[in-house]
């Protein structure tokens, strides 16, 4: 049995006859799982939208958690009365016909490379990471704030690793497959339970996002408050020391894997030599062995330290992406998959206090000016700018993402705030077979409606996993084994995405 930072469970999540249909090849009319999935994918997406399917190579996903506003970055309403237009002013971009925000200078450089989703809207005005990016089709409070919750579905992430090692016959690839920067999720509040979302459900602990850790110090120091909480202290995702770097967590701080703190403390390299003793003397252990060995391989490779170690870049290039948390763990995404990894998932998290990051129901225009428009700027034309200039973009897929919007009327907290509104906000995709220089969709004059192409988050993903060469409805079994679709029958590919 492998104890992982004090979990009692099996190796992988535990070896159960859900793993064995997982990992082993389910028997659906007699094919393998993996067979399955490629006969799927061929008689699918791959027909209806021809050279589109599977041209994106690898994917990175920028979340900014908390949900940015809508009418202040790419649908802004300048002709809306004040108390929906708010202060800012929008700029033109080398997308002609559309404008953004006067804060985002550098962005506005690299619109054309671009398609904006203005008219996404779905009925659930919460921080909802797994409505966002799971399957699952409806999201409650209580689901947020518990990752164990059995109604979960896997993590996009999770599902590309899943199919993706389904179609190699289960073995693992020769790169880390799914990681995610630049902590794990919801670690770095002293307030709130950890959050659900970026995390494998049914599909067990051996398709978790590999996590990293931070490596540095934030260069500004900041003052939060909230009823009850505070946080004084250095805020990374203002600015971060020129020596900053990542490293991989594994599985350390993963809070369904964590019983009590001194645990994380716990070598994991002296783990897996206790759990390869006694697996030896099993017969599991003796057929799990090679599969062990390979996965503990890519975990400990000096070549995934080599990736995250950004200090190895240049200034300028560093600079490019901006000396922020956020502009470093796109910087970090962009050698990953350079290097092979297949999925990056890049947060912009709560960092201090919960209501923090683009969660902005107080001092929001302050925030949106000092703390949040000026990182994500430098970061998405760094990244942006930087894939084209490696000739990486037409195979990397780009997606930056959140739960949901704002609302349009501004409310009367301390220098203005913008609460949750689900029912229109804007998705921007680049790279990976999407089309350039688009906008899809369109809201009413205070970006509260969607008037044309309403875009469910599902169709979404669906998109997302049709340019990754997967079938988005492909059945997988969950807990009980039961074939489940990646999303919703509803959910479709959105045909004005490919190009």
């Amino acid at each position: 049995m492998l104890r992982v930072l004090g979990s009692s469970k099996q190796l992988c999540d535990g070896i159960t006859r859900r793993d064995l249909l997982q990992v082993g090849g389910a028997a659906f009319g007699g094919l393998s799982l993996g067979q399955m999935l490629e006969q799927q994918a061929a008689a699918s997406s791959s027909a209806q939208f021809g050279s589109s399917f599977g041209r994106a190579k690898n994917c990175i996903v920028l979340f900014l958690y908390g949900s940015p506003s809508q009418l202040e970055t790419f649908d802004m309403k300048p002709e809306a009365p004040l108390e929906i237009r708010g202060s800012m002013q929008p700029i033109a971009s080398s997308l002609p016909g559309l404008d953004v925000c006067e804060h985002l200078p550098q962005m506005s450089k690299i619109m054309d490379r671009t398609t904006v989703v203005r008219s996404v809207t779905h009925p659930y005005p919460l921080h909802g990471v797994a409505h966002a990016m799971t399957g699952v089709p409806i999201i409650d409070v209580s689901m947020e704030l518990n990752p164990r919750d059995p109604r979960h579905q896997p993590y996009f992430g999770s599902c590309v690793e899943y199919v993706d090692r389904q179609q190699r016959g289960g073995k693992p690839a020769e790169f880390v497959q799914n990681v995610a920067l630049p902590f794990p999720f919801s670690s770095k509040r002293s307030d709130q339970p950890f959050r659900a979302g970026p995390y494998a459900a049914y599909l067990g602990g051996a398709y978790h996002p590999l996590w990293t850790e931070f490596v540095g110090e934030g260069t500004v120091d900041v003052h939060k408050e909230r009823p009850g909480f505070s946080y004084t202290g250095p805020e990374p995702y203002l600015g971060c020391s020129r020596d900053s770097h990542f490293r991989l967590a594994a599985v350390e701080s993963q809070p369904e894997l964590t019983i009590d703190r001194m645990n994380l403390r716990r070598d994991l390299v002296s783990q897996f030599e206790s759990a390869r003793r006694h697996l030896d003397e099993t017969d599991l252990g003796q057929s799990l062995s090679q599969f062990q060995e390979m996965a503990y391989g890519l975990i400990s490779s000096p070549k995934v330290g080599e990736a995250l170690d950004i200090r190895t870049e240049d200034d300028a290039t560093r600079d490019m992406y901006g000396m922020t948390l956020f502009g470093q763990s796109c910087l970090a995404a962009r050698r990953l998959v350079e290097n092979g990894t297949k999925l990056v998932s890049v947060f912009w998290d709560e960092y201090g206090l919960a209501g923090d990051a683009w969660d902005t129901h107080f001092e929001h225009f302050p925030r949106m000016i000092d703390q949040l428009c000026p990182g994500l700027d430098k970061a998405m034309y760094g990244l942006i700018l930087d894939l084209e200039q490696r000739g990486m973009l037409d195979d990397t897929l780009v997606v930056l993402i959140s739960e949901h919007g704002r609302t349009p009327r501004i409310n009367g907290a301390k220098n203005g705030g913008r609460d949750h509104w689900s029912q229109a906000y804007s998705v921007l995709f680049a790279g990976g077979g999407t089309t350039r220089g688009n906008v899809i969709g369109a809201t009413d004059s205070i970006a509260g409606e969607p008037v044309d192409r309403p875009v469910s988050p599902k169709s979404l993903l669906a998109t997302m996993y049709h340019l990754l060469g997967i079938d988005p409805h492909t059945m997988l079994p969950d807990a009980d084994g039961r074939p489940t679709p990646l999303v919703p029958e509803a959910a479709s590919v959105i045909p004005e995405l490919l190009a």
